[in-house]
């Protein structure tokens, strides 16, 4: 950040007397402000200590000199300076990276001002090197740096180099080459630089940024089924006993010893018996089964509750509790919808749809049908649904949660959602929302302009190189100023066929990928053990845990058990580490993209500057499962931040190697050794 700069003139156009009430435009002309999402009716995000970029188009009349700067305002009021450069005279652009310090709403705006020190600098280089007006151009040059200097006094800074620069043109007993020399010193061309003399200011709109918690972009999540964990067959009576959160407490601290930073829960709610589902989506249920955690609300309650066989709110306060001393942080499937035993469908019938027979609509995504459950109904009762959404919300508040996973949000009003979020961050402002919709890029977009900090993504079904690149692109691209994603390579609703049928190298790279890629990416429980068989007919799999207790047997493939070997766990806990040794893959706005001869290999970086230390991770990835393949790499070593005739050491965090690198180097990924080099870029 820069000091204030200093300032003559100051032009901030009004509206008024401008036909149809039009903008006017500014004495110095500043258009194309970017970020700026939806023209600026809605805020850019940002998460603190995230550097960015800001653009905008500035220019003037004629030929004197045009600067800009772009200025971020603090919650306070406080103004935060950031000297812009000119990227493209020819066409007028400029930018520069800016960021914020703390979390809340700032607002960010780009000043154009005219620069009478460098237009004094460019003309009389001109004219005193050619011999022309030599005296005139030295006393122009005197009332100039005198006024610079009041300028730069008054911001509290000392101006006695340019006092130099003001003595040194006055004495005409020196040729005027070297009186200009004295006053365009590198000292006074770093004062011009750092408090300017700026003359006619004018400002663009101010836009709206949220700068919010690191979490709202970084972090690695888990997800469980809390009933799973600790479940078991009955060997006296054949039946299942569900898990609670006690015994999910006890898989806490293998979650947190693969280095994952949030917990996320699915429903916890009382579950209905009415059309319950049975194993594997099957229309009728066998006694025992639990049914689905999506078919919520029962007489034991509903939203607001919790399943009696996972214990008490005591328990589960004992559980975030338990959570958070490990360093993590409970996240909540927020998900809006009713069994038909909900206590809403009889004490308010109007949050639902009734059909023209009198019955209540269930949910159907055709071919699927969800019998076991009522969609909520907005249009009815507004005020009710919104109220009662609220509430149920504040329960979870007040036991802890302060991150919520909603279940298909595209299917609610947007403009709930907007209100929703917008509405608990007044007191809780940390709260993060993540939406896990997968459905038409408008609506994921617009989803997350309404304020959810992170969206679920396509990436389950971005496989080849050519599809990730331009994803990539995509998502970090302007997109990213309002859209945060969190890749994940499976979810219990999604096994694509290339994690049926690519084995442990598939399960592999999709998780370097995911987690190197995105700042943000999740996990659902069984990744580790690869469980890859899918129900016929479907992209999730057999024996889905929505439908039935899953006993994994996790000491089995404990460190030291017998099947230790047949775990990813080590995997996710290496990718977790390097995630936490390097900044640079906390960020998405920083992803570089690099070449390979083969398209099946994809090849992209990360960097980030901390404290002055450049952070650097190259990551190479075979995306061919099947098959160990050779390539040759080709690195855009300038975008690494090294010449282009460089070496430099590459070490590979996988397999603990190190080897001497330059732009162009042959690698060999696959099956039989390792499908992903995630190497960490050390420049001689």
């Amino acid at each position: 950040m820069h000091l204030a700069p200093a300032q003559v003139i100051s032009i901030a156009p009004t509206v008024a007397g401008m036909p149809g009430g039009a903008a006017p435009i500014g004495r110095i002309p500043v258009s194309d402000v970017r970020p700026l999402v939806d023209g600026g009716t809605r805020p850019a995000k940002s998460v603190v200590g995230e550097v960015f970029v800001v653009r905008a188009k500035v220019f003037r009349e004629g030929h004197d000199a045009v600067n800009a700067t772009a200025v971020l305002t603090d919650p306070d009021g406080r103004d935060h300076y950031f000297a812009m450069h000119s990227d493209n005279p020819g066409l007028s652009e400029w930018s520069t990276t800016v960021v914020a310090d703390r979390p809340g709403w700032w607002t960010y705006r780009v000043e154009g001002w005219s620069d009478p020190y460098a237009t004094w600098l460019h003309d009389a280089e001109i004219k005193i090197g050619a011999g022309v007006d030599e005296e005139l151009m030295c006393a122009e040059g005197v009332t100039l740096l005198r006024r610079f200097a009041e300028a730069v006094r008054g911001q509290g800074t000392d101006a006695s180099e340019i006092d130099k620069g003001v003595a040194a043109l006055e004495d005409t007993s020196r040729p005027a080459a070297h009186r200009f020399g004295s006053a365009s010193s590198p000292e006074i061309r770093g004062l011009a630089a750092l408090v300017p003399l700026r003359e006619f200011v004018s400002p663009s709109p101010a836009y709206s940024l949220l700068v919010e918690r690191e979490r709202a972009l970084y972090g690695a999540w888990y997800e469980i089924f809390p009933r799973s964990e600790g479940a078991h067959l009955d060997e006296k009576t054949g039946t299942w006993v569900s898990g609670t959160f006690r015994t999910a407490m006890e898989r806490l601290p293998a979650i947190a010893a693969m280095g994952f930073d949030v917990v996320y829960l699915t429903p916890i709610h009382p579950i209905g018996t009415t059309a319950r589902k049975g194993r594997n989506n099957t229309l009728t249920a066998q006694p025992g089964d639990p049914g689905s955690p999506y078919a919520i609300g029962s007489p034991d309650g509903g939203h607001d509750a919790i399943h009696p066989d996972l214990g008490t709110f005591e328990d589960f306060d004992a559980f975030v509790a338990e959570t958070k001393r490990l360093g993590m942080e409970v996240a909540l499937d927020i998900a809006l919808q009713a069994s038909p035993d909900h206590p809403w469908v009889q004490t308010h019938p109007s949050l639902f749809t009734t059909r023209a027979d009198g019955s209540i609509a269930y949910a159907e995504n055709p071919p699927k049908k969800y019998q076991d459950i009522y969609p909520l109904n907005f249009d009815n009762d507004p005020a009710l649904a919104y109220a009662e959404v609220r509430r149920v919300i504040q329960v979870w508040l007040d036991h802890g949660v302060r991150a919520f996973r909603v279940d298909n949000p595209h299917t609610k009003p947007v403009a709930f959602w907007q209100w929703l979020i917008a509405d608990v961050a007044i007191r809780y402002p940390e709260t993060i929302w993540l939406s896990e919709a997968f459905t038409k890029p408008a609506m994921m977009h617009a989803l997350a302009k309404a304020g959810f900090q992170q969206s679920y993504t396509y990436y389950a079904w971005r496989n080849s190189r050519y599809e990730l690149e331009e994803y990539g692109r995509e998502l970090a691209g302007e997109g990213a100023a309002y859209m945060r994603p969190s890749f994940w390579p499976t979810t219990h609703d999604i096994l694509t066929p290339y994690m049926q049928y690519g084995g442990p190298t598939a399960w592999k790279l999709r998780a370097a990928i995911a987690a190197t890629m995105s700042p943000t990416y999740g996990i659902y429980t069984g990744y580790e053990l690869m469980e890859h068989v899918a129900r016929p007919g479907a992209e999730e799999q057999a024996d889905n845990e929505k439908y039935e207790y899953k006993d994994r047997k996790w000491f089995l493939y404990e460190p030291g058990g017998p099947l230790e070997s047949r775990s990813l766990a080590w995997y996710l806990k290496r990718l977790n580490d390097i995630r936490g040794w390097h900044p640079a893959l906390h960020w998405l706005r920083n992803l570089t993209f690099h070449r390979a001869d083969d398209d099946n290999f994809l090849v992209f970086s990360k960097t980030r500057v901390v404290d002055g230390v450049r952070d650097t991770v190259l990551v190479i990835a075979n995306l061919d499962p099947h098959a160990t393949r050779e390539t040759w790499v080709r690195l855009d070593l300038e975008a690494l931040g090294m010449a282009t005739w460089s070496t430099f050491d590459a070490h590979d965090h996988i397999t603990n190697q190190t080897w001497q690198w330059r732009a162009d180097n042959f690698v060999r990924l696959g099956p039989d050794s390792e499908p992903v080099h995630v190497i960490h870029v050390r420049s001689h």
